[in-house]
C-alpha cells in the first residue's frame, strides 16, 4: 500500500548569537538556535521526531540531540561540507513527505573564530593526506588554492576579470550594510578589494569569506503540523543534490560546479524556471563561488557570469536578482559550514521579515520564490532547495 505524500514546509528558522561570541560553546550555540527556531514556529519540542546535525561530537547527531533533550526516531548526519544543510533539508523533506517523520529540526553551531583566537585550533591549510588527497597534498593543494585554481581557469577560458570577481564582494558588503546582524557593514570598493593582501592568486583577502562564531536552526514540518504554527509556512517545492569529485585531478571541468546538476534537479522537481526566482542565497566562501553557481543554476549562460555580476545585479536595493541578501559569507557570518544560514535568510525574505534588506517586487509585494544553493568541499558537493510562499 502507498500513502499520499504530504506537503512539507519550513515552520521555523533562527540564528544563534553570531559574529564574535567568545564565551559560548558550540553546543550552547546549537541549543540557542534550536530554542529560537521552535519559538519562531510556536511549537513545542515534543513535536520534533526528526533531527539532523553534522560537524560536532563523536556520534553526531546523537550527542547534539542528547544535549538538546531530543529522542528522535529519524536522524541524519550526512556531512558533505558546506552543502550539508541543503542536502539534509532534502532528506528531511522526503522523510516527512513519506510519513517517516512529522517535524525535523536541522541545527548547526560553531565557535570557529573564537577557537582560533584562543589557540584551540588553527586555520586549516589542508584536509589531510588520506585517500585520493595523498596524491595532491605534496603539491600544496590547500583549500583556498583549490578554489583559486578554479577561478583562474574560468578567467582563462571566458575572459572573466578580477574586477568582476571583486564586484561580488562589493555587492555582498552593500547588502550586509542593511543587515544589523552582519559582522562587516562598511562599504568597500573594487579598488579596495584588489588592493588587499594576496591570499591565493587571484584572491585577495576580501575575495575570501570571513570567519565567525554562530549557529542556525531550521524546522521542517508536515502540512498538518504547519497549521498550528505561529508563522506563515514557506513550502519546500523542489530539491536536488550532487557530488562531483574529491581529487582535483578527477574534476572534469574547473568552470562547472556540481550546482549544474543539483540546480537542474531542484528546478525540475519544483516545476519552476530560474527566470521565475526572485532572490538567491548562494554559498560564497569565495567570490568565484557566487559567480560560477549563478551560471550553473541557469541565471546566465556558461562564461557570462562575469558580465552578469556587474552593474549591481546582486543588490537588495535595485538588483535584478538579489543574491546573498544578508551579506553572505563574505560579509555577514561564516562559522565553518554556512549552508543552513542560506535557508534561514531565504525563509525570512519570503516571510517579509528581513527589515531594511527586505526584497520586494516592483509593485511592493513580497517575493514568492527563492532558491538556496550550498557548495561543499572544493566544489565537491552541492545541494539546492527551491522555496515558495
Amino acid at each position: 500500500m502507498t500513502r499520499a505524500r504530504r506537503n512539507v514546509a519550513v515552520a521555523g528558522v533562527a540564528l544563534s548569537d553570531c559574529g564574535r561570541v567568545p564565551d559560548a560553546t558550540p553546543y550552547a550555540l546549537h541549543a540557542q538556535a534550536a530554542r529560537r527556531a521552535l519559538a519562531d514556529a510556536g511549537l513545542d519540542r515534543s513535536l520534533v521526531d526528526g533531527f539532523a546535525s553534522a560537524g560536532l561530537g563523536t556520534l553526531a547527531p546523537v550527542e547534539v540531540a542528547d544535549y538538546l533533550g531530543l529522542r528522535p526516531t529519524w536522524v541524519d548526519s550526512t556531512s558533505v561540507g558546506g552543502s550539508t544543510w541543503e542536502v539534509m533539508a532534502a532528506h528531511a523533506a522526503d522523510a516527512i513527505a513519506a510519513g517517516r517523520a512529522r517535524a525535523v529540526l536541522l541545527v548547526y553551531g560553531s565557535t570557529a573564530r573564537s577557537d582560533i583566537k584562543a589557540g584551540r585550533r588553527t586555520g586549516e591549510l589542508s584536509f589531510g593526506t588520506r585517500g585520493p588527497l595523498q596524491f595532491e597534498a605534496p603539491y600544496g593543494h590547500t583549500l583556498i588554492a583549490k578554489y583559486a585554481m578554479a577561478a583562474r581557469r574560468h578567467m582563462i577560458e571566458y575572459g572573466t576579470t578580477i574586477e568582476q570577481l571583486a564586484e561580488v564582494a562589493v555587492q555582498a558588503r552593500a547588502n550586509a550594510a542593511l543587515n544589523p546582524e552582519a559582522m562587516f557593514r562598511a562599504p568597500v570598493t573594487v579598488d579596495e578589494v584588489l588592493a588587499g593582501p594576496l591570499i591565493a592568486d587571484p584572491f585577495t583577502k576580501l575575495h575570501c569569506c570571513l570567519r565567525s562564531d554562530g549557529g542556525a536552526a531550521v524546522l521542517l514540518a508536515a502540512e498538518e503540523v504547519v497549521r498550528d504554527c505561529r508563522t506563515a509556512p514557506v513550502w519546500v517545492l523542489g530539491t536536488g543534490e550532487h557530488v562531483s569529485h574529491a581529487a582535483m585531478s578527477e574534476w572534469p571541468d574547473f568552470t562547472v560546479s556540481p550546482a549544474a546538476v543539483s540546480g537542474r534537479l531542484a528546478f525540475e522537481r519544483a516545476g519552476v524556471r530560474p527566470a521565475e526566482i526572485e532572490l538567491a542565497e548562494i554559498y560564497d566562501a569565495f567570490t568565484y563561488m557566487t559567480l560560477v553557481t549563478l551560471e550553473d543554476l541557469g541565471f546566465c549562460a556558461k562564461g557570462e557570469g562575469g558580465a552578469f555580476v556587474e552593474k549591481g545585479r546582486l543588490l537588495v536595493r535595485g538588483g535584478e536578482l538579489p543574491v546573498n541578501t544578508d551579506g553572505g559569507g563574505l560579509s555577514a557570518q561564516h562559522p565553518g559550514m554556512r549552508g543552513l544560514f542560506l535557508l534561514v535568510e531565504a525563509v525570512r525574505q519570503l516571510r517579509g521579515e528581513a527589515g531594511e534588506r527586505q526584497v520586494r517586487r516592483a509593485d511592493g509585494q513580497l517575493p514568492a520564490l527563492a532558491v538556496a544553493s550550498g557548495t561543499g568541499g572544493w566544489f565537491c558537493s552541492s545541494g539546492t532547495v527551491v522555496l515558495g510562499r
